[in-house]
């Protein structure tokens, strides 16, 4: 018995090593080891830093990178040049007798022309400088989240809204557009989702819009604006912009509208949802059950800018109040808004703003601080506000500048980008120009005091002086 242990021991000591040695051989074959344990050398495919060259291997010095393309010489504006250009077209019978006209050279940023008012009535090339403020108080990258909260001693399910200005009622079909765009329905999927493993069937639901507060209209708009719909309310909580969803106009309490739409999409989604939806605020114990997030704001302000959104430029306004003063209100939005600009170094004395979108008459602004938010935008030292000049539209091509540049120099089509801006008796544009010669501008034109009778006519004008630029050979040594 004791021969026959003694023989179990020995040979299962021998089965132990040829293991060890199999073991060995298969790791080494087979990188088990490092796959497994981490051991040996690092991993190209998931820590290719920490990766080692072969023993011996000499490696050659790093050299400049060749550029892709030749860097295009800085070409300065010739000052003389611009007046020639865009004094022959200042006709004040048409444009009246108040309006602000500035070109900059946008390399060196020399004021190579300027006349007029000190100050405008901006209209939407406001737009410009809450777009600018949002960039740089919030960065780019910042997302708007739209949360739905449980409170299971109410049984209460609480949609809060996040500000997301773009938020939608259904996901986007076929064509998508610009921003991609979160939506309630996808929201009610994933809240359903998560509520049936919580093993919750049925819900109050309520929404809590108090992340922005002050009046949802503004009083410096005409009373009109709303009820001729021209603008939303303004709230942290809407779907499609609070759009009324039979498409006659807007909704008088967006937020309860969206709330609304969410409370059906959870229906059809199998949770029974009581009759009544009711403002609240979510309770701070209340338990997040899911959540979806707006685009990258630089592609919000690109779209903004594009197609002149009242809305969404009211909602950045707001997050900039609560960025900078911790308000969400109209007045600590415009004010945050100003503080920012003045931040970057830009002149705000004397200018007065009251609204994030410019449809305040009230609004006041120099071409001098148009022209700097166009000058940072372009600047390589401000790549962050880089979405300020893509989301430009340009002539002839893109957004509110599809349909215009249609008279005046061909060659400006393509060459000019610039924000819109018109109320009645205003008309402005506020942009880039790179002319013939390469030399790059930034202008702005604006006339607050047209004459009705000529508001077309003002606006076809505006575009030719804009679009003179453009053709011009205005740069500093270049041809007759």
């Amino acid at each position: 018995m004791g021969e026959k242990r003694h023989w179990l021991v020995r040979f299962s000591a021998e089965i132990v090593v040829l293991a060890l040695l199999a073991a060995a051989v298969v790791s080494l074959r087979y990188d088990l080891g490092e796959r497994w344990f981490g051991w040996g050398p690092a991993d190209p495919t998931t820590d290719p830093s920490a990766v080692r060259p072969p023993e011996g291997l000499r490696l050659p010095a790093p050299g400049p990178v060749p550029a892709v393309a030749a860097q295009v010489p800085e070409v300065a504006v010739d000052a003389a040049r611009v007046a020639a250009a865009v004094q022959p077209l200042l006709r004040r019978k048409v444009l009246g007798r108040h309006l602000g006209v500035m070109v900059t050279d946008l390399a060196t940023g020399r004021t190579a022309y300027r006349t007029g008012a000190a100050r405008v009535t901006p209209a939407s090339t406001t737009k410009l400088v809450t777009s600018t403020a949002a960039l740089e108080a919030l960065g780019p990258m910042a997302r708007f989240r739209t949360t739905v909260r449980w409170v299971p001693a109410t049984r209460q399910l609480v949609l809060v809204g996040g500000g997301d200005p773009f938020l939608a009622s259904t996901p986007q079909k076929g064509r998508a557009a610009y921003p991609n765009r979160a939506d309630v329905q996808t929201l009610a999927r994933l809240a359903v989702l998560k509520l049936r493993t919580m093993n919750v069937k049925r819900v109050r639901l309520a929404y809590d819009d108090s992340y922005f507060s002050g009046p949802s209209v503004n009083p410096a708009w005409p009373t009109s604006y709303v009820a001729e719909d021209v603008v939303s309310p303004i709230t942290s909580l809407w779907v499609d912009e609070g759009t009324d969803p039979t498409g006659h106009g807007f909704l008088a309490d967006p937020s309860a509208g969206a709330a609304q739409q969410f409370g059906a999409a959870l229906r059809s989604n199998g949770l029974k949802v009581g009759p009544r939806v009711a403002r609240a605020r979510v309770a701070e114990d209340a338990v997040d059950v899911a959540s979806v997030s707006s685009a990258p704001l630089g592609e919000i302000v690109e779209r903004t800018l594009a197609v002149s959104d009242n809305q969404a430029a009211e909602v950045l306004a707001r997050h900039v109040g609560l960025a900078e003063r911790q308000q969400g209100s109209f007045q600590a939005g415009t004010a945050a808004v100003l503080d920012v600009v003045r931040r970057l170094g830009l002149p705000v004395a004397g200018n007065q703003l009251y609204d994030g979108s410019g449809l305040s008459r009230r609004n006041l602004l120099s071409p001098d601080l148009l022209a700097g938010v166009l000058r940072l935008a372009e600047s390589p030292a401000h790549p962050q506000l880089r979405p300020v000049l893509t989301g430009l539209p340009v002539a002839g091509f893109t957004g509110s500048l599809r349909y215009r540049f249609a008279k005046g120099p061909a060659e400006a089509r393509g060459r000019v980008r610039a924000k819109t801006g018109t109320l009645t008796g205003v008309h402005a544009l506020a942009g880039v120009a790179a002319d013939a010669d390469g030399a790059r501008m930034a202008f702005v034109l604006v006339a607050d005091a047209v004459p009705l009778p000529r508001n077309f006519e003002a606006q076809t004008l505006i575009d030719r002086i804009a679009g003179a630029l453009g053709a011009c050979t205005c740069g500093v040594g270049s041809g007759p």
